[in-house]
């Protein structure tokens, strides 16, 4: 059994021997080597001429949970099913962010910081948790692993995804129809949804202004499911009052762009949820063995929905 690797960071190597570790009886070899034989392939961002070496695997493991650029690749080889990683040791990490966030934003942090900048004593009104909702929008596996660590700090949760779903605690919403009813009660909105040609854009001027006024917006997802012009625009008028923004259009994001600098926003680079390698390794691993002995796996993406 063969297994061809790429990644282009810095953690390749990491990858190579965490995969040949946890799979002694197959040969990882790193691209661009490539053998005539390949029995699996796991990538990350890999060049359009490698399926060319590789158009009759048996599966492509993506090194991550977002397959929207491997899906774009016109050289992706038709029939051949492409397996994501289904969490990886992010989702603590996800519900660590996502939850720093609502807290800084339903406790006022950025205006008790702008007040200490200016030397001002001043206490801000007690704001009723009952009127501060947060809306998840997408509700898969890190979805749902946040919305149970907010939950339980008693903010009204609310949830929309694509197709009817049941989480405790949460009201949901589904399709297009319900999206602005769950716009309009989400003071917190958490955008945790896979970049597919339906989210691109998805939050643009319109949308944006079906929020509350004065409501927050937390991007972990993609950066291309926003808007850039239409969210500065909100932020400059003052619908919204904050955006915590850990995804972008270009990354790393272009020292020129308005984001670095705006008042509103709080950015980070890309490190809401990090990739676990020994973690996804390992998932891969105990894949690879049940493919091989002709049973199902989970994480298959649907390629007409593109995740």
């Amino acid at each position: 059994m063969h297994v061809l690797l790429h990644t282009p960071n810095a953690t390749a190597g990491e990858w190579h021997a965490a995969l040949a570790a946890a799979l002694p009886e197959a040969r990882v070899t790193r691209w661009p080597d490539a053998p005539r034989a390949i029995d699996y392939l796991a990538v990350w961002k890999p060049p359009p001429e490698l399926f060319g070496a590789a158009p009759a695997v048996k599966a492509i493991f993506n090194l991550g949970a977002g397959v929207d650029a491997l899906m774009r690749m016109p050289t992706l080889p038709a029939g051949v099913p492409v397996i994501r990683i289904e969490d990886g040791g992010m989702a603590d990490q996800m519900v660590d962010y996502v939850t720093l966030a609502v807290l800084a934003a339903y406790r006022e942090q950025r205006v008790y910081a702008a007040q200490q900048r200016e030397g001002l004593w001043r206490q801000r009104p007690y704001r009723d948790k009952r009127a501060f909702g947060v809306g998840l929008l997408g509700l898969g596996v890190l979805g749902q692993c946040v919305a149970a660590a907010l939950a339980r700090f008693g903010f009204p949760l609310a949830g929309w995804s694509r197709e009817r779903k049941t989480v405790a605690g949460v009201r949901t919403y589904a399709g297009a129809s319900e999206l602005p009813e769950f716009l309009s009660r989400s003071q917190m909105l958490v955008c945790l949804l896979p970049s597919t040609p339906a989210t691109r854009g998805l939050l643009d001027r319109a949308r944006l202004h079906q929020l509350p006024q004065g409501a927050h917006l937390v991007n972990a997802a993609r950066g291309d499911i926003v808007v850039d012009a239409d969210l500065v625009a909100a932020l400059d008028d003052g619908h919204l009052a904050s955006a915590t923004l850990d995804v972008f259009h270009e990354e790393p994001l272009p020292r020129t762009h308005p984001f670095w600098q705006h008042p509103g926003i709080t950015l980070t680079p890309h490190v809401s949820a990090i990739t676990l390698v020994d973690v996804s390794v390992a998932q891969i691993a105990a894949k690879i063995r049940r493919l091989e002995r002709g049973l199902a796996v989970t994480g298959v993406v649907d390629r007409e929905r593109g995740y």
